[in-house]
């Protein structure tokens, strides 16, 4: 039946072309913007995964820059470090020289004290947006963020790669707070190491009388003093975390008692170079730990002094050293303390060594994450272009049979006009 009122087939054709024309707007809305899910209202899902996945991408590429400046303030570190590593080497190999008989220890000293100078530029110097991990006024742990972290409840976190600048430090201005360069802090006890003079007759050993107690050293503490026997030169002994280990066998550094004692100033005695034994200079007592002059014929005599203590195990600043008119006992303490600095130093510059390795290595792993976070949101609401495409083909020709269509049933009204003709 037709119908001049109702025209069912231009309807049809009309809702049709309709539906036609609006995929045809989708598509190439996704052709133009890349993206079939462009707005919320494309898919609400894919769209809130794909915002808060994009945002968690902005923070990480600040958490990337951050990582820049942590890798440029390292390496300044590292590279004034590894200069004041070589400074003091050259520092040690001066003092050594400086106890060659007959040599000019002024003129040794002129070239120290340029060396000194360059001790405190290199510090100062290792300054990056203001700031300093050498020369500091309290020691403090400076935070490098490393990552962006978000949990599985939703909340978020940072990640952080700690510097400890009491480990980097070479010159600490705060009191009570010495850097690596400088002297520490006296312990609040020595064990029963302290200053003693004793004299025996002819005949007869000379024995020290401290009262050894109980004692424990951590890696930085260290005690030092000086002994001389039978009126001859004093020579500097040390006893530190590595004296005790060596000597007990141990990595805890407690000394428990007089006999462990003995063993400890055995092998700190020997190695100041101190004849140990019975056919020695001297002997140290197992059961007491007290050190005794070998008995010879003439008075005996046997000094202890110069006792001092150090929570870093250095006695002097490096700035400080002065060997113009410096006796043979006092070169050969500043030569061990500059080799204890020298081995802290190193250790600070291995360490910074590794911190630099790891902000590296974590920069290239935030690269490589926020790479995937990017593939990830292009599966979800990426276009398929070649698909997108070949859909633009196939509507462009579903719209045009649409407006075919569509005007074929226009025109059947006029058909029904040309039978009242």
């Amino acid at each position: 039946m037709s119908s001049i009122n109702t025209n069912a087939g231009a309807m049809t054709a009309l809702q049709t072309l309709k539906a036609t024309n609006k995929n045809l707007e989708t598509t190439q809305g996704r052709i133009s913007t890349g993206a079939r899910v462009n707005e919320a209202a494309h898919n609400a899902a894919y769209w809130s995964i794909a915002t808060t996945m994009r945002s968690d991408n902005n923070a990480m590429s600040t958490v990337k820059d951050a990582l820049g400046l942590g890798a440029a303030q390292v390496d300044i570190a590292y590279t004034a470090m590894d200069a004041v590593k070589d400074t003091l080497d050259t520092m040690k190999s001066k003092l050594v020289a400086a106890q060659q008989p007959d040599i000019d220890k002024a003129k040794i000293q002129e070239e120290i004290a340029q060396l000194q100078n360059d001790l405190q530029t290199y510090a100062k110097s290792a300054n990056f947006s203001g700031g300093n991990w050498l020369d500091v006024d309290g020691a403090e742990t400076q935070q490098v963020v490393a990552s962006f972290i978000r949990s599985e409840d939703g909340s978020i976190s940072l990640a952080t790669i700690d510097v400890d600048t009491a480990k980097t430090a070479l010159f600490n201005s705060k009191t009570g707070e010495p850097g690596l360069l400088q002297a520490g802090k006296a312990l609040a006890a020595t064990g029963g190491i302290d200053d003693d003079s004793r004299t025996g007759g002819a005949g007869t050993a000379a024995t020290t009388a401290l009262t050894y107690a109980a004692l424990t050293l951590d890696e930085d503490d260290a005690i030092t003093f000086n002994i001389a026997i039978n009126d001859g030169a004093a020579t500097s002994v040390r006893i530190d975390h590595r004296v005790v280990s060596s000597a007990l066998g141990s990595s805890d550094g407690a000394i428990a008692n007089a006999a462990a004692w003995a063993k400890v100033l055995s092998t700190a005695l020997t190695n100041a170079g101190v004849d140990v034994g019975a056919t020695g200079d001297v002997t140290v007592d197992g059961t007491t730990g007290h050190i005794s002059t070998v008995a010879t014929g003439t008075e005996a005599k046997i000094a202890i002094s110069g006792t001092k203590s150090s929570d870093n195990g250095n006695f002097f600043n490096a700035i400080d050293v002065n060997i113009s008119s410096a006796s043979d006992a006092q070169l050969k303490e500043y030569m061990q303390g500059i080799d204890t600095m020298l081995s802290k130093v190193t250790t600070a510059a291995s360490d910074l060594g590794a911190i630099k390795t790891r902000i590296a290595s974590q920069s290239d792993f935030v690269g490589k994450i926020m790479d995937a976070v990017d593939r990830g949101v292009g599966q979800l609401v990426d276009a398929d272009m070649e698909q997108e495409s070949s859909r633009l083909q196939a509507l462009q020709v579903q719209q045009q049979l649409g407006i075919q269509a569509l005007s074929i049933a226009n025109s059947n009204t006029q058909n029904i006009l040309s039978l009242f003709r």
